[in-house]
């Protein structure tokens, strides 16, 4: 919970406040005097009377009541001293800046659920510990810099790594990004990311927010509460971009001796960020880039007009923009004639439109206005300068600073010449402008947020299933994989519409079990698990003598219970599955499927619950897309079935938790059917 004693304090104390400004405790004191902190400032420190001009107890029995407690001494000595102060100071809020907590070890972690134990019985606040602060426009609690000039309309920023959240904050600082409040959880011992994205939307106002989110994820502990609070904020017209360290298992790893916490599924966290509509990105450049798109108007359209003077970067921009789907149109006709008419002879307008390296700022601004109100085919545009250094370029910037605050098209400046026009785009960015150093960088963050989706509208849709039998046959099986009498009836109390199919183990009732399937049909063994690795399947048996050589071979091997008989049937394989990831719930995982599907890895991955809205937009993502629409004279997929199918998973996992993996490969689909050929159900209560 984070209360107003943290957000809005009337008092703040430092515990370990000191002169030397080079630890934490001084350059916190340091930071609040020069951020203008307009309530009641303490230090709390043994051997001084004041520090940095600032009052200084040596006792906290002392100290007058206070809001919020600075937290800048040694872990072992933190509980104690906020257990004092929230008992005797109504003391509601805590930042606990120091290290030693639970990225330390179990003694450490020990020590922290003490102090979220003490603040929760007062019903108070807590960052930290192990972080470097927050920063508002009320209180400059960081002992960090860059410290920013805040500006409400300027992004919000939460991260689970102090030092990250420095090199980001700097790195964008240099190029006119902004900042509104900046959030250093930590540990996140009790606020974390998700808790600071709930304040933020139930008390979010329009006017006065700032509509850009900013994260920096090590771990999401509670991704259902992150969810609400994201995609709510979303809806509501914010934009919000986030980079999830620790995808590969070293980076886990790294991230776990960090903050102490278990790092998530990337899978999982893909989905999530997906369904709320968040834009994902993979590092700190890349999260300042999207960050610098989102302070433009956003983009209506997928067609860009690159304007530059310089060939190479227009042409890298336009295959970066190409490749990720956004378009480069050809632009002609007698507007564009026009226009070239206003340029120097070899400038090209076609798009990208060229004028030279001899082309002048008045040039710069015909090409801009033409665009604007004549090319109703564009919809938004990059402007590429930079110099060799030969002349000044004031007046490039000063004319673009103007173009973009006028424009009815996003335009998105590249100053390549960080160097060389040093001084032309400080004063760009001093102006309240924000630029882009690299064509490719902004490129790639305009592919990405264009390729975002936002978040469903739509509810998830309760289909009617059996709930009655579902709940019978889990309460009544134990865990580990189903038998395949039991993965039956769960299907069909799904209503998943599945392969005819009989299990025998003897000669006497094999051939009546044939007879009912009809010819051709399929055999597989019964046990194993990969069964084509084995030689467990046989396809289009059309007689029965091979039907009983087939079972007597199968039967001999190792592990096998029986064989399955199922018909021969027709289709495009497909593949549906469940996965349970811990704390997300599970994931839906559907695509193209098969002996080839670990091979081609052409799937999607959604989070439950699901919409059918959401997965048919999933599924026209797959590689093989075409193939369900039908090919090269190949009838298409009933796509309206296959959705169908993955909503009904949806709804079986709702009532069956139980169910930690699950796979239906292949399904066979075809124009008038999607039918589940071979399934398996492994169920876990643990």
């Amino acid at each position: 919970m984070i209360t107003k004693e943290l957000t809005h304090p009337s008092s703040i104390v430092v515990v370990g406040g000191s002169e030397d400004i080079h630890k934490p405790g001084g350059s916190i004191i340091r930071n609040l005097i020069e951020g203008n902190f307009t309530g009641d400032l303490y230090v709390l420190n043994p051997k001084a009377d004041k520090v940095q001009g600032i009052v200084s107890y040596r006792k906290p029995e002392l100290l007058p009541d206070v809001d919020l407690a600075i937290i800048a001494i040694a872990a072992s000595y933190t509980p104690d001293i906020i257990k004092f102060l929230s008992q005797n100071k109504h003391t509601k809020a805590f930042i606990i800046l120091s290290a030693g907590f639970s990225e330390e070890g179990p003694e450490g972690k020990k020590l922290e659920n003490r102090v979220v134990d003490i603040v929760n019985k007062v019903g108070g606040s807590l960052i930290g510990p192990n972080c470097t602060g927050i920063l508002t426009p009320q209180h400059h609690s960081i002992f960090t810099k860059p410290i920013p000039k805040l500006n409400p309309k300027g992004c919000d920023f939460i991260s689970g790594s102090g030092a990250t959240a420095c090199f980001i904050m700097e790195s964008g600082i240099a190029k006119g990004l902004q900042f509104a409040n900046v959030y250093s959880v930590g540990n996140s011992a009790q606020i974390g990311v998700e808790e600071v994205l709930r304040h933020m939307d139930e008390n979010f106002n329009m006017n006065t927010d700032s509509l850009v989110k900013l994260l920096y994820l090590e771990n999401i502990d509670k991704p259902q509460m992150f969810l609400k609070y994201s995609t709510s904020l979303i809806r509501k017209g914010c934009r919000i971009a986030a980079v999830k360290a620790g995808a590969s298992e070293a980076g886990s790893r790294a991230a776990s001796s960090h903050t102490g916490a278990l790092a998530s599924s990337d899978v999982a966290v893909d989905a999530l960020f997906r369904k709320a509509g968040i834009v994902r990105c993979y590092g700190r450049e890349d999260l300042i880039s999207v960050a610098s798109v989102f302070m433009y108007p956003k983009l209506s359209g997928k067609n860009i007009a690159v304007i530059t003077h310089a060939g190479g970067p227009a042409v890298m921009l336009t295959d970066a923009l190409s490749v990720g789907g956004l378009v480069v149109p050809h632009i002609s006709g007698k507007d564009a004639e026009s226009l070239k008419e206003k340029l120097f002879p070899g400038s090209s307008v076609s798009n990208p439109i060229d004028f030279l390296a001899t082309g002048t700022t008045e040039q710069l601004g015909i090409i801009i206005d033409y665009v604007n109100e004549k090319f109703d085919n564009i919809d938004a545009m990059v402007v590429i300068f930079g110099t060799p250094g030969l002349v000044e370029i004031f007046d490039v910037y000063e004319l673009l600073e103007k173009k973009i605050s006028t424009s009815k098209k996003p335009i998105y400046p590249v100053m390549p010449s960080v160097l060389t026009t040093k001084n032309e785009i400080g004063a760009f960015v001093a102006g309240g402008g924000v630029y882009f150093p690299d064509e490719v960088t902004l490129g790639n963050a305009l592919v990405r947020i264009n390729n975002t989706p936002k978040p469903s509208s739509i509810s998830p849709i309760e289909i009617k299933i059996d709930h009655i039998k579902i709940r019978n046959i889990i309460d009544n099986s134990d865990d580990g994989y189903l038998p395949p009498d039991l993965v039956q009836k769960l299907l069909d109390a799904a209503g998943i519409k599945r392969a005819n199919e009989l299990i025998v183990s003897s000669d006497d009732v094999v051939e009546s079990a044939a007879e009912k399937i009809g010819f051709p049909l399929v055999m597989k063994v019964v046990g194993p698990v990969h069964k084509s690795d084995i030689g467990g399947v046989s396809l289009n048996i059309k007689d029965i003598s091979t039907v009983f050589s087939e079972m007597r071979r199968m039967l001999e091997i190792d592990g096998a219970k029986g064989v399955l008989l199922q018909p021969m049937l027709s289709g495009i394989e497909l593949f549906a599955g469940v996965k349970k990831e811990d704390k997300f719930g599970h994931l839906i995982m559907f695509g193209l499927g098969g002996i080839f599907i670990e091979v081609t890895k052409d799937v999607r991955v959604v989070l439950t619950p699901v919409s059918e809205t959401e997965v048919l937009e999933e599924i026209k993502k797959l590689k093989g897309y075409s193939i369900i629409k039908g090919t090269r004279g190949m009838d298409p997929i009933d796509e309206e079935k296959f959705v169908d199918i993955i909503v009904r998973l949806s709804s079986l996992v709702k009532v069956a938790p139980e169910i930690i993996e699950m796979d239906i490969n292949p399904l066979l689909g075809n124009k008038n059917e999607v039918v589940a050929v071979d399934a398996r159900i492994h169920i876990s209560r643990s």
